[in-house]
């Protein structure tokens, strides 16, 4: 057998056998990388050249501000301000408050860039109002966490940095930033559209009448939060300044909105919510560093070219590609992290989707949204395990009940992936 194969089975084998062993993702990929690398005698130090290479990248700073400035927008009022303005919008229609949940994840989404945080902020808030005015637990919180991966599509989405990073350059973040903004909006009318049918069979209330004085005041109350989110988006995509600089602002208009606005933020909680941060931006630079060595070993095994010869081998068809690349990703996100897929899988993929003639920047957008939907899938996904601690509900109860939210999901995917205007008109526009 030939030293690559050997590799190969190597790489894949160990990794596989202790993911499935319930091993921490990090030590998965890195124990499957360094026996790999004993065997093809390569020099283990190349794991820390590759580690740094990645993480000394001026871009990559962008990801720790954004996660800091969700922090600390999602520790405060916040959350119940943009609440109170979307309950006032939508909360009046048949089925309003599943629209609340799915408009306010929309825009708290934007600005915390975190469907783990959505979850987390919004979930706990609504989710026991939905039960207490008869929604299903089941359907309150299934609507919740699937809402809550408009996150990954609407700007500020660090995965949209992770992979640009990957992309080698050939996607910039601020049209992969104006690129998410549509498909984050069309997932958020279909969800509102599949409330107000369930609404409508099963009963589900009305809220309070629309008065327009209270959506004014509410508009005015969640202004200041919201205007992140425009920062964000207007500066980066525009020129006005980059990702990393924009990042850096969100920080700081964060924090005097926060302090002097809503003023619900101290030092103890600031102390607190920087703690908070410092970990999950950690966790993830290591993974990310440790994926990056994996993805070495993946190109230098040649994993790339062989599997673009068996997909071309097997059919040359657009959509069959397409297909094929979907039902990969979908899977890898059932047991792998994000950022780990984003690094490994897109000097991958990537290259197979351009030779068809797919945009880099419409790849980056189908990439995110299969893995928002690995993210809401069994075993491992995140946000059903965030959805299931907040809830209460049980895991084995959610798993049948998510069945309409993964359809809902794959059918508009499969729109995502197959009507690129809905991808790339607004970044074509802009540009």
């Amino acid at each position: 057998m030939e030293t690559q194969t050997i590799g190969m089975l190597i790489l894949l084998g160990v990794f596989l056998f202790l993911l499935f062993m319930r091993m921490e993702i990090i030590f998965s990929i890195l124990i499957a990388t360094v026996c790999t690398m004993l065997y093809l005698d390569l020099p283990l130090s190349i794991i820390i050249m590759r580690g740094v290479a990645i993480l000394r990248s001026y871009g990559m700073l962008a990801i720790p501000l954004f996660i800091i400035a969700g922090e600390v927008l999602s520790d405060g009022s916040l959350s119940e301000k943009i609440i109170e303005f979307v309950e006032t919008l939508v909360g009046w229609l048949r089925g309003g408050l599943a629209m609340v949940n799915v408009a306010a994840s929309t825009f708290f989404g934007g600005i915390s860039g975190s469907p783990l945080a959505d979850i987390s902020s919004l979930g706990t808030v609504l989710i026991p109002i939905m039960k207490k005015q008869g929604y299903d637990e089941e359907f309150a919180t299934n609507i919740t966490i699937t809402s809550a991966q408009q996150g990954l599509m609407i700007p500020p989405s660090h995965n949209m940095i992770i992979y640009a990073m990957a992309a080698g350059g050939v996607a910039s973040v601020s049209k992969l930033f104006l690129a998410g903004i549509v498909p984050g909006v069309l997932l958020a009318i279909v969800l509102m559209a599949y409330s107000y049918v369930c609404a409508i069979k099963r009963g589900y209330p009305k809220g309070a009448p629309f008065n327009l004085k209270r959506l004014v005041k509410t508009f005015f109350s969640s202004f200041w939060g919201l205007m992140t989110l425009v920062i964000i988006i207007v500066g980066a995509t525009t020129g006005v300044f980059t990702a990393t600089e924009s990042a850096a602002i969100a920080i700081l208009w964060a924090l005097l909105v926060t302090t002097f606005v809503y003023k619900d933020m101290t030092a103890k909680r600031f102390w607190d919510l920087l703690g908070r941060s410092i970990t999950t931006v950690s966790r993830l630079l290591l993974v990310m560093g440790v994926s990056a060595s994996f993805g070495f070993v993946v190109a230098f095994l040649r994993v790339p070219q062989m599997l673009s010869g068996m997909i071309n081998n097997f059919t040359d068809n657009k959509i069959v590609i397409l297909l094929i690349i979907n039902l990969i990703l979908i899977l890898l996100g059932m047991i792998m992290d994000m950022g780990s897929i984003i690094i490994i899988t897109t000097p991958i993929f990537l290259p197979i989707a351009m030779s068809i003639g797919v945009d880099p920047v419409h790849f980056g957008i189908i990439m995110i949204f299969n893995l928002a939907i690995g993210m809401m899938t069994p075993p491992v996904g995140g946000a059903l395990m965030v959805g299931h601690l907040v809830s209460g509900v049980k895991l084995e109860r959610m798993y049948a009940t998510l069945i309409p939210f993964f359809i809902i999901m794959g059918i508009t995917l499969l729109v995502l992936t197959f009507v690129p205007a809905i991808v790339m008109t607004l970044p074509n526009l802009v540009g």
